[in-house]
């Protein structure tokens, strides 16, 4: 009993290493720039979301508003005083749709991390997460231009954490809190990886995301809502699983459900939206990553 208990040890540790050392570049790397842009830039991306109401772009605006949601570093609980305070200023539910959007599915770090899962998913990431910060923000306009979507009262932006006069210590700082924040839900990635390889077999796997692509991407749209938990914790899975056979459009679909419906995400969401908008907001969320899931594997062939 206990030789096969090491046995089956030495076989995950192998695993688990190979994917550590595959995904561990990406993921410090990520920290490094997430850090920098948070410490240097993160004001003044911000700053750019009162530049597009000043130049008054009308339903244009949608466009740069989900780009710069992409740019900003910030978790959900940190986006959410933000928008408040844009709110306050006068600010569209559209552009601030479109921004609130882009910022839950996707950050500078989460983007270099999905490097890792090579150049073709790297931009379907960033191109798929874009646009459903615009359609996000066309639908606000459309459906909501006669009322509030958005309910931001008691939320006020809260005060830098980057405050250390010493430049280096502010960003060394900021490293050891994305660090703390990502690192455990990192290394779970990579064993659940691990495990994956070696106890889940090929056949099963392509049953199910292989050779019913359709059903397959409604399979990872629905279990990217209980399985996401943290980004950078994803990629090793996600890994694994292209690399077994799943389509790039049911990675799609993952990618856009998982960060979606995260639950401090929710928790975060549910507080401005009130219960219908909220519903309306997981609506959207599926129907979209299944729209992009199928888009995708189109292209892909």
């Amino acid at each position: 009993m206990w030789d096969i208990i090491q046995r089956e040890f030495i076989y995950i540790w192998y695993y688990f290493e190979i994917q550590l050392r595959q995904i561990l570049p990406y993921w410090a790397l990520g920290i490094l720039i997430g850090s920098v842009i948070s410490v240097f830039g993160k004001q003044k991306i911000h700053s750019l979301m009162t530049v597009i109401q000043d130049k008054h772009l009308g339903i244009l605006g949608i466009i740069p508003a989900s780009f710069i949601g992409i740019l900003s570093p910030l978790c959900m609980y940190g986006t959410i005083p933000i928008a408040a305070s844009f709110s306050q200023k006068g600010m569209r539910d559209d552009y601030l749709a479109a921004f609130m959007m882009s910022s839950v599915l996707l950050n500078p770090q989460l983007l270099i991390y999905s490097a890792a899962l090579g150049n073709f998913a790297l931009c379907v990431r960033f191109i798929s997460c874009f646009l459903c910060g615009i359609a996000a923000g066309l639908l606000v306009r459309f459906c909501f231009k006669d009322k509030h979507f958005f309910n931001f009262e008691g939320f006020s932006e809260r005060a830098s954490r980057d405050t250390d006069p010493n430049i280096l210590i502010r960003l060394l700082k900021n490293i050891g809190r994305n660090i703390k924040a990502t690192g455990v839900w990192f290394l779970i990635g990579v064993l659940l990886s691990a495990l994956f390889q070696r106890y889940v077999p090929a056949d099963a796997f392509a049953g199910l995301f292989v050779n019913n692509r359709g059903f397959g991407i409604l399979m990872a749209a629905t279990i990217g809502v209980p399985l996401y938990a943290c980004g950078g914790g994803t990629i090793p899975l996600l890994q694994q699983w292209l690399a077994s056979g799943m389509s790039m459009g049911s990675a799609s679909a993952f990618m856009i459900t998982g960060p979606a419906t995260k639950i401090t995400n929710l928790g975060a969401l549910k507080i401005v939206l009130g219960v219908k908008h909220f519903a309306f907001y997981i609506a959207f969320v599926m129907v979209f990553a299944l729209l992009s899931g199928f888009v995708v594997n189109i292209i892909a062939i």
